[in-house]
């Protein structure tokens, strides 16, 4: 009975001494976890007491940034207001001083904000963070810097204006307006067309609207056995009875060519697109071209196929019938 509870006491002696072990294990490491953690709320305090601090720059650095930009707008005003009511000033030339006088105020103002809010920082820093002058930035941006390059030059130089219609490149539309990057037109259909300045820059352009006078043409034949004078004589007074034709230069109607079926007459005139445009004119000429011809007898001939249908020699087929 002694034994037993000698057995029994060293037992729970034993147990006792294993149930302290793992305890102090368990308190040990929940003191090491506990430690990580503290250190990691510790860095988030800091960094949480960092930005808090950094705050009042950052407001006022967003403060700055809004009055480079509202300066930005009084100077867009200010050259609108000044510049647009001269006869002197180019329309291109208030789009260049708008666009890029804002763009550099307002990127000052970045700057400006940007070493505010950021401690240490300087522009030279942002200079050499973006690489800009090196190679492989300058292949990059390449497109981008033709086209900016180019859209200022267009601006400047100005080959044409917001409104003018203008072939370029095979692309036909009116001017919409002229950024740094592209052109934008608006075509005939009414679909928008984008050319980018570098394109437009180094391509061949034909301004439709450059001068107010449009030359019009079309060709009209008639019959060999027509009056060839009589005929010219009805356009010529038909053109004269146009208002809106004008007197100088000369219309002149004239023989084109002498075709296969119709000897060709070339009209031509002028117009001023202030008052009309080509279409509508060309289109009021022929009607009554077409009009006056037919109650003259002057014909207006179209090309006219004859067919023969060869059906072969009937006595050529009897005689084969027969042999």
């Amino acid at each position: 009975m002694a034994e037993e509870k000698t057995q029994l006491g060293e037992v729970t002696q034993e147990t006792s001494e294993l149930i302290q072990q793992a305890t102090e294990k368990t308190t040990q490491k929940v003191i090491e976890h506990t430690h990580k953690y503290n250190d990691a709320y510790s860095a988030i305090d800091k960094i949480m007491e960092g930005f808090w601090e950094r705050v009042p720059y950052f407001l006022i650095a967003l403060g700055v940034i809004l009055i480079f930009w509202l300066i930005a707008q009084l100077f867009k005003f200010f050259v609108k207001k000044t510049l647009s009511n001269r006869s002197y000033t180019r329309q291109n030339l208030v789009l260049v001083l708008n666009r890029v006088g804002s763009s550099v105020i307002i990127f000052f103002g970045f700057l400006i904000g940007l070493v505010i809010a950021i401690p240490g920082f300087t522009p030279g820093q942002l200079m050499s963070a973006l690489g800009i002058g090196s190679v492989a930035i300058g292949f990059a941006f390449k497109d981008i810097f033709q086209n900016l390059l180019s859209g200022v030059l267009i601006l400047l130089g100005e080959p044409f204006k917001i409104g003018d219609s203008i072939l370029v490149n095979g692309l036909e539309g009116t001017v919409e307006d002229i950024q740094i990057r592209a052109t934008f037109l608006r075509s005939a259909d009414g679909r928008r067309i984008v050319i980018p300045n570098a394109t437009v820059y180094t391509s061949a352009i034909t301004v439709n609207t450059a001068f107010p006078r449009r030359r019009c043409e079309f060709v009209v034949g008639i019959g060999y056995e027509d009056d060839i004078q009589k005929a010219k004589d009805l356009v010529i007074c038909i053109l004269k009875r146009d208002p809106t034709i004008l007197t100088q230069p000369e219309f002149s109607v004239n023989v084109d060519a002498l075709a296969n079926f119709s000897v060709n007459l070339r009209v031509q005139w002028w117009i001023n697109t202030s008052e009309t445009n080509s279409a509508a004119s060309i289109s009021k000429i022929q009607e009554e071209v077409i009009q006056s011809f037919a109650e003259h007898g002057i014909s207006i001939p179209y090309p006219v196929q004859e067919v023969k249908v060869y059906r072969g020699d009937p006595s050529v087929a009897d005689s084969s019938e027969t042999k």
